[in-house]
């Protein structure tokens, strides 16, 4: 059960739950049509308007499909950055799955979380989530802040919609980015061709990015970038849209010609790393900040792209 105060969110109740959880409007009208949303304990249709300070509890029962879906403890080792009764920052590497889901049933943080805190995690948005307040990609490395409690979820659920947490990326990129800063603010909705993507659309979603050039070489820019909003994919599609793809990015590349020198030997998937995250503490109310450095294998392109830059 995840139950959400809110705070001047108002609108339809189907919208502000996305907003909230971070799941798809689809998702969000099921729960609704099976009655798992109370507003104020009362059930309420997807179209119900909000004022603004209602409560919502989310009952979501077991389906029939999640009944055989195990999620199983796994001594998987944690990086792990900071931890306290509330919550636990881990930077992951790349590879690893945030979550189980079909075809990724084992090996994921989840499981590990699991092996590590036992029952000291919350419930998640869902029974296959718990403790995952957001995610990363599975080829993307860096920061992720997990929830020891339903409490500390919701707090920092809530500050996920306010803007209150903040993530910061690293990214290289294809290409020479001109401007030494910008921002991106193209909507993004699930590609119609594929359902595992997604795309920038005139109706979809509102997404906000900004950036920051760091370092350019010959071929290829490294780029700070700042979510202003949690869309799934949102750097990898804006980065795409604006004609730079993220190098290695398997998915999101279009009008990325074939890899040259250096570029050309990556296979070890896209090269994005979540470097830093801050967000007040659900109990203390401190703000907390925190930075992972770059993995190795970020440092070793850097290092190859600037001594071929050099000959």
């Amino acid at each position: 059960m995840m139950e959400y105060q809110l705070k001047n969110q108002s609108g339809r109740l189907d919208k502000v739950l996305v907003e909230l959880t971070g799941e798809s409007r689809a998702t969000i009208q099921k729960w609704i049509k099976q009655e798992q949303v109370l507003v104020n304990n009362q059930i309420q249709k997807a179209n119900f308007k909000l004022g603004g300070s209602e409560q919502i509890t989310i009952v979501q029962t077991v389906q029939p499909e999640e009944e055989t879906f195990n999620i199983e403890p796994e001594n998987i080792p944690l990086d792990i950055v900071y931890e306290d009764d509330d919550v636990l920052v881990v930077n992951k590497p790349a590879g690893m799955v945030v979550h189980p889901a079909k075809g990724h049933t084992s090996g994921t943080l989840v499981n590990a979380l699991l092996c590590y805190l036992g029952q000291n995690v919350s419930d998640g948005s869902e029974v296959y989530r718990p403790g995952i307040v957001h995610r990363i990609d599975k080829d993307t490395s860096g920061l992720l802040v997990v929830a020891k409690n339903n409490k500390a979820h919701q707090a920092l659920s809530e500050q996920l919609v306010d803007h209150t947490m903040g993530r910061t990326y690293i990214a290289l990129v294809n290409g020479i980015v001109k401007a030494p800063c910008g921002t991106i603010e193209i909507p993004l909705q699930r590609d119609s061709n594929n359902r595992l993507k997604w795309a920038a659309h005139k109706d979809g979603k509102y997404a906000l990015t900004t950036f920051e050039v760091l370092q350019t070489f010959k071929d290829s820019t490294l780029l700070s970038l700042e979510l202003k909003t949690g869309r799934t994919h949102q750097i990898r599609v804006h980065l795409e849209y604006i004609g730079h793809p993220i190098v290695g990015d398997p998915v999101y590349r279009r009008g990325v010609p074939q890899m040259k020198g250096a570029l050309a030997k990556l296979n070890e998937g896209q090269y994005l790393h979540a470097q830093s995250l801050h967000f007040i503490h659900p109990t203390t109310q401190k703000m907390l900040t925190f930075t992972s450095e770059l993995p190795s294998r970020f440092v070793e392109i850097m290092q190859t792209l600037e001594e071929t830059a050099t000959h």
